[in-house]
Order: structure tokens, then sequence, then C-alpha cells
């Protein structure tokens, strides 16, 4: 037990605080709204909708069902980070990882080839034994909610998937062969060689996710309502921005929830509709989502992204190296490697980044939350259709059963939107136009 005693002193206690100081600080202050008074009364007939009219349909619509929800959601958000800590000591502390190494040392000795062998065994083995909790989280829990529409198999098949394209992206494609090499070959700086391949390698990523990784798990296809399509085109001239492809993808084979989203990066970008939210939502509010998806485009934030994420590399791996090389040291031959460019290194690699990744998720979270706040102000600014706007967003998070209102803690460690409620209010109260106020983001060419 002493072997592994710093190491999870430093994990296990940090997420479990962590969990059980957020939960308690959630059932405090968030739980199920109360029902709207009812001496507020409801807008006159024909009248429009006012933000706090909407407000008060939220929290009457935020089920204990939905609140059951949310609660388990969050626990697993904690718990996931923990698993995955607690399965990279345990392929350490058995010797697992070492005997991994062997075997891929026997297999060949190319580098590439051992490299390869030895990712292919790990994400095998930790796939099987982060399984169980795999399946509760996505399969199980979304059923009992009546979110899932998959099978089974169908769910088990994608997940198999899942780790055949890690090996594909990570081993086939020469990335952890390039990591090892840099660790390799600087023991004291490997930290800034893997930082400065940070940029590089997300944006591979992001060019490859609509080409290589999204088709493995759904169909994409034009946008088939003709109409729509002319519509969002037209939506598109008026952004300013050049046509990009608008697909849309069979997302109800796996789930009843709403999404759209901007993937791809260069000529690969595109704009991505769930056909559930297709079916689910009006046209005016589909728009809506689109304006805010175009404004992820014209605000640059992909290629914010990509720099914040560059930037963000050099503190992570600083950080992950200082913990990492220190532990091998002390640690590393009671695991069987005396340094940190050894294959068998790669359970303490994973786990110690991510315990610096969950602990800088406050950081992230802030920065995807106001790169979504201007994209929410360019998408009203465009169309003006504030209660469009809001019934979209209304919408989406009633489908996915998200809390309108959470704590400033959880809206802080968890989310990348801002919270429902706010975001509904915003879409409502925000009208430069009316009183001849400028434009913040969408400026229009004279």
């Amino acid at each position: 037990m002493r072997t592994l005693a710093r190491l999870v002193l430093v994990s296990v206690v940090f997420l479990v605080a962590a969990a059980f100081v957020s939960s308690s600080w959630a059932q405090a202050q968030d739980g199920p709204p109360a029902s709207p008074d009812a001496s507020a009364g409801t807008p006159a007939a024909g009248a429009a909708k006012t933000a706090d009219d909407y407000v008060a349909e939220i929290r009457a619509a935020y089920t204990p069902e939905n609140h059951a929800y949310v609660a388990e959601r969050r626990r697993l958000a904690f718990v996931d980070p923990l698993v995955s800590i607690l399965v990279a000591l345990l392929l350490l502390a058995t010797g697992l990882s070492a005997r991994f190494r062997d075997l891929a040392e026997r297999v060949s000795r190319r580098r590439y080839l051992q490299v390869l062998v030895y990712l292919a065994l790990f994400s095998v083995v930790t796939w099987v034994l982060g399984l169980p909790l795999e399946w509760y989280r996505d399969y199980a829990l979304e059923h009992r909610f009546g979110l899932s529409t998959q099978s089974f198999g169908a769910w088990f098949g994608d997940s198999a998937k899942g780790v055949a394209l890690g090996v594909l992206m990570f081993g086939v494609l020469p990335v952890m062969w390039l990591v090892y090499k840099a660790l390799k070959s600087s023991p004291r700086r490997w930290w800034l060689r893997l930082a400065l391949g940070t940029v590089p390698f997300m944006m591979l990523l992001m060019l490859l996710q609509p080409l290589v990784i999204e088709p493995v798990f759904n169909k994409f296809k034009p946008l088939a309502n003709v109409e729509l399509r002319n519509r969002i085109v037209a939506l598109a001239e008026r952004a300013e921005i050049p046509g990009r492809k608008v697909l849309e993808a069979d997302k109800s084979k796996q789930t009843t929830k709403y999404n759209a989203y901007v993937s791809g990066f260069g000529a690969s970008q595109r704009i991505v509709l769930w056909d559930t939210t297709l079916k689910g939502l009006q046209e005016d509010e589909i728009l809506c989502v689109m304006a805010h998806e175009m404004g992820h485009y014209k605000l640059g934030h992909i290629w914010m992204l990509i720099v914040f994420t560059g930037v963000l590399g050099f503190g992570v791996f600083w950080v992950a190296a200082r913990l990492v090389n220190g532990l091998t040291a002390r640690y590393g031959p009671r695991w069987g490697f005396r340094e940190v460019g050894d294959l068998a290194s790669l359970p303490l690699l994973l786990a110690v980044l991510s315990l610096v990744m969950f602990a800088i998720q406050p950081a992230t979270n802030s920065f995807s939350r106001w790169m979504e706040r201007d994209s929410d102000t360019f998408g009203l600014e465009v169309t003006q259709a504030n209660d469009a706007a809001a019934r979209a967003f209304i919408k989406l998070g009633s489908q996915n059963k998200s809390d309108p209102e959470p704590s400033a803690l959880i809206e802080a460690w968890l989310y990348t939107h801002p919270p429902l409620a706010e975001r509904v209010r915003y879409a409502i109260e925000y009208r430069p136009w009316e009183s001849g106020q400028p434009n913040r983001k969408f400026k229009p060419k004279r």
C-alpha cells in the first residue's frame, strides 16, 4: 500500500473532496426549483413573453426526474476521472504495464511496432476494466431516463469502435511513437516538446474528426429539407460567411437528445444538425441555432481554441512533468521502469495528466462559456429573433434534462455553456438594435 499511497493522496483525495464539496453545495443550493408563484399570473393572450415568464416556465419544467438525472450525471463527472486514475494505478501496481512492454519488445525490435503493440494491449485492458462504469453511464442511465434509443449490441459496438479508433489515431498514426521519442530523448525537458506538439496535433485531430471519426458512428447527409436549407444559405449570406456544408446526422438511432455543432477544420469544416433537432425544433428556432453555430465560425473560435489549448499545454505538461518525473524516480523501479521514456510509464503519464486536466477544468470551462456567450450574442444580432432563440434554448435544455440554474461551483466545474435560465434571459433581454445601440459581435459591412 505504501507504494501507491503518495499518488493516491494527490489524486484520489483531491477528486473525492471535490465531489463531496460540489455535491453538498448542489444539495444546499440547486435542488428542483420551486414552482412559479401562481399570483404572478401569465401573460395576456397575444402578449410577448418576458424573460421572467420564460424562467418561470423553465423552473416548472425542471421535474424531480430531471433533477435525479442531473444529480447522477454530476456524480459520474467526478467518478470518471477517479476510476481512470485507479485503473492506471492498478496496471502499475500489478506489473501489467511492464508485462505489456516486455511482450511488445518480444514481438519486434522496431520501436514503432513496440509502441503499437503496447498501445493495443493497454487500450483493450483499460477498456475492459472501465466497461462496467461506461455501461452504467452511457447505456443503463440513459435508458432509465428515456434518453437512449440504442440496443445493447449497438451500444457495445460503438464502444468497441471507440477503442479501435483510439489505437488508430494514437498508434497507427505515429502520435504515441512521437510522444515516447520525446520522452526518451529528453528526460528532463520532454514537457516542452509535448507542449510544442499540442497545436499541430489539435489541428490534425480537428481536420480528421469529421472525415474519419464521426462517420464511424453516424451517417451524414446534406440537409434534406430544401426550403430550410435555402433559408440557412440566406442566413449565411446575411452573416457574411462563405457557404458551409450543413449536414444532418442520424443520431435518433442512438439518442432522443437535441444538438447542433461546428465540426472540422479548414476544408473539412461543417455545421451538423442532429435529426432529433430537426424533428423537435421549429424552423425559426433551427435558424437561431444555426446563427449561433455560424457565430463560432465568424468570430474565429476555432483559432481561439487552438491558441488557448496551445498556451495551456505549456502549463499542463510542465506540472505533469514535475509529478511524473518525481514519481518515476521514487516508485518507477517497483513498477517495472526506471525512466519516463519506458513504454511501461504510460499509465502513470495518463493518470497525472487526467488529474491536472481535472484540476484546471474551471478555467477551460470558463473559456468555453465565454465563447458560447459571444456566439449567442452573434446569433441574436444576425437574426434579431429573440423569442425564437429563447424557445430554442428551452427545448434544447428541456429535452437534454439539463439543470437550468446550477450553483456557482457546479457551473464553474462542469458547465461548458452558460446555464439555461441565464441564456434564455439573455436571449429575451438583449436587443441593442431597438435603442439604436451598435452590435457587439455582428458588424455588417456597409
